[in-house]
């Protein structure tokens, strides 16, 4: 076998080996030592092709971005009819990737080196695309670098809320109201969002944020269980349970 064809061999499998470490283990679990070991290698491979574990990191975040370009394209319409609802789809793709891989994507947003910068800047050329469609369509509200970068900028925030949200107060609703307060700030189309709620739920949320702390009428024992019904009933709409 070529030697040319055995480097690159060794590089995907010591990269696909990091790739499955940091999404299962977070950061600190690719250490040179482990993606060897992962890869059935000897550490010395790993320095030899990469230079150290940054260079490695640079290797990972190219392969992300390979992925998400070959997702991006598999989505992308050559001639879309309607390229505001292309400009949704791409938002979308950028935060479901996000959200799905937080590792991964972490560190594709941290890469510096010449390949992953190659990459993102292909990923930007896609973005700049649809931007100039919009702008060709009459759709733009603001020039098109900065609608560029008002995509960027809440797609990232968009995934690193989510992120930092805790599991239980998660709400995907926030991810369609950014996108649409998005779609409202760089173009003339009238957002999607979802509909106005009506009902026991809205109500609850409604008295809550209305209720004063220093309510005479109520001891303090009172005003607890009272929030306390109201974030049950804010909720999920049910009656409070016993």
């Amino acid at each position: 076998m070529p030697l040319r064809d055995t480097t690159e061999s060794s590089r995907r499998r010591i990269v696909a080996a990091a790739v499955e470490l940091l999404e299962n283990g977070g950061p600190d679990a690719v250490s040179t030592r482990a993606v060897a070991a992962a890869a059935g290698m000897q550490p010395p491979a790993i320095y030899r092709l990469f230079g150290d574990k940054e260079g490695l990191l640079e290797a990972v975040a190219e392969h992300g971005y390979a992925q998400f370009l070959e997702s991006k394209r598999a989505h992308l319409d050559a001639d879309p009819e309607d390229p505001v609802e292309e400009l949704r789809r791409g938002w979308d793709l950028v935060v479901e990737f996000g959200v799905s891989r937080p590792e991964l994507f972490a560190v594709m947003n941290r890469a510096t080196g010449r390949g992953s910068d190659a990459a993102h800047r292909a990923g930007l050329e896609i973005l700049r695309g649809r931007v100039r469609r919009l702008a060709a369509g009459g759709w733009l509200r603001v020039d098109e670098e900065l609608a560029a970068q008002i995509i960027q900028a809440t797609g990232r925030g968009a995934v690193i809320t989510w992120h930092s949200t805790p599991a239980e107060r998660r709400d995907p609703a926030l991810l369609t109201v950014l996108r649409e307060a998005m779609v409202a700030a760089i173009t003339r189309a009238e957002p999607t969002l979802p509909a106005a709620e009506s009902g026991p739920a809205a109500a609850a949320r409604a008295l809550r944020a209305a209720l004063p702390d220093d309510a005479d009428v109520l001891s303090d024992a009172e005003r607890r269980l009272l929030r306390e019904w109201l974030t049950r009933l804010a909720a999920d709409g049910g009656p409070p349970r016993a």
